[in-house]
């Protein structure tokens, strides 16, 4: 027997440990530099499976960038050149501005009409180029969220649901989501812009060296303090955000219990509003504090590095005067060099703040390829795997006990029990006994951390995972509210087949919804819920539940699992379901999970849960004949009717008698009681009268 596979810790990769000696640091350098290169890639890659095409594009507008501002500087110097000859050697204009055009293009200044010319050129083409780009990064963003959010929904598709019950996994999944719209193509245009810079800065530097050699370097030791302070502060920034998160998901979680329309009223009777806003300002103070002090002190650090910088770039900008004038340069000459000298600091000031957005980029990255390396568990464990076959099953329990990730001991204790097709199941038990996460192991979304789970003989998992959720059937205590149309609603039960003319509508009669569905503005057809029609319908608790199971009675599984079906049911819609249930149950494993006892009578067997183990097993008669738990649980619910009809006042005219259900309601399980039945549904009697009659 394989053991039981569980997800591995959850553990974030850490980067390379900080050097503590110097002979250290090139090691840590180079483990810096690989992970942020790795990271980059994985971006890379992003934006290539989503459209190549993006990838291409980007790259050229990046080329565009770099290389034009060389150009629209050679033709500024030109142009520059050739007026200040023509200012030099006394021509100038002496007619009006025809006689100006007409030499613009025949006679004198035709040079300088040519460069003019070059220059409109160099400026519509630098125009259209940043349209362009501009116009591909919005396509892009959009697309690239489209396809990241994309493979989150799929990877969260697959990843176990015991990742789920691991509090860091569910934060790194969270974050993931939030940031998946905007930090790749952020950190994928802030490397083109990187790019971009470094190119014009590279052939600016070749200008500029022709002055000096040291010029380009005093420029680049000059921005090394701003480069410094950059990369500090957004390390900061990343760790404060994360090791404040509590404050943020404070923040959001007070502020949406404000705009919930399904705590709206709650919060409004019980006067909660104020108490929820003051927490949200206490949660944003504390979160605030931490910021502002940030704030100040890298705009403090940032206006040193600036003034340490300017100082550079004056004397620099007073060399290249020096240079221009000693070696009788040109108006041209000066142009040049100082628009070489501005663009090189632009540059660097350019790659300085995309390298620290990269670098945070890369920092919050890693949430969503943490997430993406998350690998499943829940696997069949033989090669090919097993498919459920057609016709009778049977599922046992052998010694089962499980676990939840991180918890502190069992909640399911060496459970053993047998199920066969025609079957019906109950579990009772109090809050928190396991009853609902046996379900969940029968259903495979976990595995049994001791024992095992048998259908026809097999071992659970050996089982194609997809053909063995087929086999189920289930209504879970939180069951889906789906802001689709009714019809689709009940659809969802088995949304791998089309359904044939009339089985959505028979579904919803055998739900007992097909009542207030028929009622609504387009039947089947109408929208439910308001996130997306204004004329959806808002349906209540019970409405829902009606729908769910309804939804559970559409699909054809050969296990139906019903976990407290009912508890949003009144008395009449309660029975009526559960003599559908009992109908439809002769070809079915049956499993009910319910605290009303009333659905455990007539059940082949009742399992009582306590603390995770199963401590009593048998029929009603069986269990009330014991009297131990079982016994204790039905007898407390039957007290209740008993001691509630004697109290009542006399009925009047019409309606039932004493002892019948509340609310003038038929009994649930028939016009008649039958033998086997609870006392809800009859006169008034004891628990002990009620273990004789059984």
């Amino acid at each position: 027997m394989p053991p039981p596979m569980m997800p591995p810790p959850f553990n974030r990769p850490r980067g390379p440990a900080r050097p503590k000696h110097l002979r250290e640091y090139p090691k840590w350098i180079a483990g810096v530099i690989k992970s942020f290169c790795s990271h980059l890639f994985y971006i890379v890659r992003l934006v290539w499976e989503t459209q190549p095409w993006l990838l291409f594009l980007m790259g050229l507008f990046c080329l565009a960038g770099g290389v034009l501002p060389l150009v629209g500087a050679w033709i500024t110097r030109d142009l520059f050149n050739a007026i200040s000859d023509l200012l030099i050697g006394g021509v100038g204009t002496d007619g009006s501005f025809i006689a100006f055009l007409r030499d613009g293009v025949f006679g004198r200044f035709r040079a300088v009409t040519i460069l003019v010319i070059f220059q409109l050129v160099y400026q519509l083409l630098s125009r259209l180029i940043s349209r362009l780009s501009t116009l591909t990064n919005n396509l892009a963003g959009e697309l690239v969220a489209n396809h990241i959010k994309q493979k989150i929904m799929g990877q969260a598709r697959s990843v176990d649901m015991a990742s789920f019950d691991r509090p860091e996994f569910y934060e790194k999944l969270e974050n993931a989501n939030r940031e998946a719209g905007m930090r790749p193509l952020m950190i994928l245009r802030a490397t083109f812009d990187m790019i971009s810079a470094l190119i014009s800065a590279i052939s600016f530097i070749l200008i500029l060296g022709a002055i000096h050699p040291l010029a380009p370097l005093l420029v680049i030791l000059t921005a090394i303090p701003t480069a410094v302070v950059n990369c500090v502060y957004r390390h900061r920034s990343f760790r404060y955000m994360r090791h404040h998160s509590k404050e943020r998901r404070q923040m959001e979680y007070f502020s949406s219990q404000l705009v919930d329309k399904d705590k709206a009223k709650e919060v409004r009777i019980m006067g909660l509003s104020d108490t929820f806003i003051a927490r949200y300002r206490a949660a944003f103070a504390s979160y605030f504090r931490g910021i502002r002090k940030l704030a100040f002190s890298e705009n403090t650090w940032q206006m040193v590095a600036a003034a340490v910088s300017l100082l550079g770039n004056a004397a620099l900008l007073l060399y290249v005067i020096y240079s221009v004038t000693a070696d009788i340069g040109t108006i041209g000459d000066f142009s040049l060099y100082s628009g070489a000298l501005s663009s090189i600091v632009s540059a660097v000031g350019t790659v300085v703040l995309s390298m620290a957005s990269i670098y945070e980029g890369t920092l919050f990255i890693d949430n969503m390829m943490i997430f993406m390396r998350e690998k499943p568990t829940i696997l069949p464990s033989v090669t090919p795997a097993r498919i459920p076959q057609d016709g009778p099953h049977t599922i046992e329990f052998r010694h089962v006990s499980f676990a939840y990730p991180g918890g502190r001991g069992n909640v399911i204790k060496d459970v053993s029990m047998t199920l066969r097709t025609g079957e019906t199941l109950v579990l009772v038990g109090l809050n928190g006994a396991g009853k609902t996460t046996l379900i969940k192991l029968l259903t495979r979304l976990y595995d049994p951390t001791e024992g095992v789970i048998l259908l026809d003989g097999y071992d659970l998992r050996e089982y194609d995972v997809e053909s063995l959720y087929n086999l189920f059937g289930v209504i879970f205590q939180d069951f889906g509210r789906y802001a689709v149309t009714a019809r689709e609603n009940i659809a969802f039960g088995d949304i791998r087949r089309e359904a044939a003319e009339g089985e959505i509508e028979a579904a919803g009669v055998r739900g007992e919804a097909d009542a207030f569905v028929s009622t609504l503005p387009n039947g089947y057809d109408t929208p439910l819920q308001r996130y997306f029609e204004e004329n959806g319908a808002e349906l209540s608790g019970g409405q829902w539940q009606k729908l769910a199971i309804a939804r559970a009675f559409y699909k054809k599984s050969a296990v139906l699992i019903l976990d407290e079906p009912t508890a949003s049911l009144d008395p009449m819609a309660e029975a009526a379901v559960f003599d559908r249930f009992a109908a439809s149950g002769e070809d079915k494993i049956t499993i009910l999970v319910s605290h009303r006892l009333s659905g455990a009578t007539s059940a082949k067997a009742i399992a009582v849960m306590e603390d995770g183990c199963l401590v009593e097993y048998g029929s009603h008669r069986e269990l009330m004949e014991k009297r131990e738990r079982y016994h204790h649980l039905f007898s407390v619910q039957a007290r209740h009717y008993v001691e509630g009809a004697g109290a009542m006042p006399p009925p009047p005219h019409g309606a039932p008698p004493h002892g019948m259900p509340p609310f003038g309601m038929a009994p649930p399980f028939g016009d008649a009681p039958r033998a086997g039945r609870p006392p809800f549904g009859r006169p008034p009697m004891s628990a002990d009268e009620s273990q004789g009659d059984n």
